[in-house]
């Protein structure tokens, strides 16, 4: 793929759902059985997945790509139907959804701050941390529904990485070069205070999932440095999946 090439990121994106279609969803008839802890984990990550959209939308539309601007459509397209999974997969536990949580009020006004710079660069912070969560999520349990609704996210989520890498690789090629390092250097400050909060209110998930607080904040800055790279660097596309 050509940096910069968003209508072949909009194909892929539109292959993908098609591909769901044709997948259909989880058994929900199944039920799924959970700690409380990790219940409650998945309530605040559905809270997160629940947004509109329309904010970066609209921040998409007057970039003035309209590729982009349709990528960005099915980039948020795919985040609610995550929060649907998630919802479900709390119906089938019996669990209610929440009707919202203060982490993801704070990530949501950070985020409609300023232009699409920052707005991209607060919700790749959500994104990093979400690959580790949702990985543990995936692997931490012997539930089959919860492991099946975790792995269909993860599947996205590795794709919204590189998404988001490649459009912030052109909006940081708009500063100085002296001061692109020290933006990621600042952004790689906020995704460790991130990773603490999200570690130490998600403490007891964690544990039943079998990644403690520390791994789990020490898993999510070393996916930072390829992230970093790939932001930088002249061939974003580059951005492997580490964590």
């Amino acid at each position: 793929m050509r940096t910069g090439d968003f209508a072949e990121w909009t194909r892929r994106f539109e292959d993908e759902r098609e591909r769901r279609r044709a997948e259909g969803d989880p058994d929900w008839a199944r039920g799924a059985r959970l700690d409380p802890a990790v219940w409650a984990g998945i309530q605040r990550f559905q809270v997160g997945e629940d947004g509109d959209g329309a904010n970066l939308v609209g921040k998409a539309d007057q970039a003035g790509d309209g590729d982009y601007a349709r990528a960005v459509r099915l980039f948020v397209a795919e985040e609610r139907n995550h929060a649907r999974l998630l919802a479900r997969l709390l119906a089938a536990g019996g669990v209610p959804t929440l009707a919202g949580h203060w982490s993801d009020a704070v990530f949501v006004r950070l985020r409609r701050l300023m232009g699409l710079r920052l707005e991209l660069l607060v919700l790749m912070i959500a994104e990093v941390v979400a690959l580790r969560y949702y990985r543990a999520l995936r692997d931490g349990t012997d539930d089959a529904l919860t492991s099946d609704v975790a792995g269909r996210i993860l599947c996205d989520e590795q794709r919204h990485v590189p998404f988001h890498c490649e459009r912030l690789h052109s909006l940081l090629a708009e500063l100085p070069r002296p001061a692109r390092r020290p933006v990621m250097a600042a952004w790689q400050l906020l995704l460790l205070a991130a990773s603490l909060v999200v570690a130490t209110d998600h403490g007891p998930a964690l544990r039943r999932l079998g990644v403690g607080r520390r791994r789990f904040v020490a898993d999510v800055v070393s996916s930072s440095g390829p992230v970093v790279r790939a932001v930088l660097s002249p061939r974003p596309d580059a951005w492997t999946n580490t964590i």
